[in-house]
């Protein structure tokens, strides 16, 4: 383990860290102004976690200790895939750890541990939420899982690092059919995986179009805070990776701290942009009835195998 590797892992960590809150907050911003709405301050989400670490948990009588670890292995799982991703960096903390498909392992054993987190509090709504989970991560793990293949094809590696460098030396990959269409599917299962709109809508309060958020209607306090934290660095990674594979330029690949800096400052800008897309793409969409997600999915799992026949053949 380098110095470097140590310090720009925790670089990563920080960053994303940081990142999370403010681009949800940024995110709900420009939602309020595209409805004509003053909308909360762009700190908001900082102040409600603040709010949340400081409250009391409280936990059902029916409960177990999964109640206490899931959010502990949510943030965990999080944390490991964010320290092993070429994010701000293609140099890692260990060598060749970056794999494609570790990292989307990692990523769904904090996805199932929250799915236990609903089912353990033995409430109706908790179960169908962590019910319509599972169904959809079933769905849009063979989707990313192709993409993951389609991907790797032209970089001849599963490591992220390698396919990232891959890209800004190779420029043409960018604009190739492949990566084109690996990408779409990417970025379907990303709105998908995060709960976003059309699949899911986080600000819902109607309790029987819930899924993410029904899981956790039992989570107070610290745990909700710790659910809440992890799901915004969640997102926001899988925003890091998507822009990294999409946009490459800028990402640090000399091992300089000034290049380092640098490639925080585009980085932070690219995400700003991206998730002012979304936003206002957001507010153009209404939820997908439950029974049309698989539909979506599966359009995501085509366009991957057209990605990697693509890859194959050209």
């Amino acid at each position: 383990m380098s110095l470097f590797g140590s310090v720009t892992s925790l670089l990563q960590i920080l960053f994303v860290l940081l990142m999370a809150p403010l681009l949800n907050g940024i995110m709900l911003k420009v939602k309020s102004r595209a409805e004509r709405r003053v909308g909360p301050p762009i700190l908001q989400t900082f102040y409600d976690l603040r709010k949340l670490f400081k409250k009391e948990t409280l936990r059902s009588n029916n409960s177990t200790f999964i109640f206490t670890l899931a959010p502990l292995i949510l943030i965990s799982s999080t944390v490991v895939v964010i320290v092993v991703s070429p994010i701000i960096t293609t140099g890692e903390l260990f060598n060749g750890s970056g794999d494609l498909f570790a990292i989307v392992f990692i990523l769904l054993i904090g996805s199932m541990s929250i799915a236990l987190l609903g089912l353990d509090a033995a409430t109706a709504f908790g179960g169908m939420g962590s019910s319509r989970a599972a169904t959809i991560t079933s769905l849009s793990e063979p989707a990313l899982l192709v993409s993951v293949i389609a991907l790797s094809v032209q970089a001849k590696s599963t490591n992220l690092s390698v396919i990232v460098l891959g890209n800004v030396h190779h420029v043409s990959w960018l604009l190739s059919p492949s990566h084109i269409l690996a990408i779409s599917a990417l970025l379907i299962v990303i709105f998908a995986e995060a709960g976003r709109l059309p699949v899911d809508n986080p600000a819902t309060h109607l309790e029987l179009t819930m899924i993410y958020e029904a899981m956790i209607l039992e989570s107070s306090g610290e745990n909700l805070a710790l659910v809440k934290l992890s799901e915004f660095m969640r997102f926001t990674f899988l925003l890091c990776i998507a822009s990294n594979l999409f946009f490459p330029f800028g990402i640090d690949s000399t091992k300089s701290w000034i290049f380092i800096g640098i490639s925080c400052i585009l980085l932070a800008i690219k995400l700003i942009f991206i998730v002012g897309l979304i936003a206002l793409f957001e507010t153009t969409q209404a939820k997908l009835r439950l029974f049309r997600v698989p539909e979506l999915l599966a359009g995501a799992f085509v366009l991957a195998i057209l990605a990697t026949i693509s890859g194959i053949v050209v």
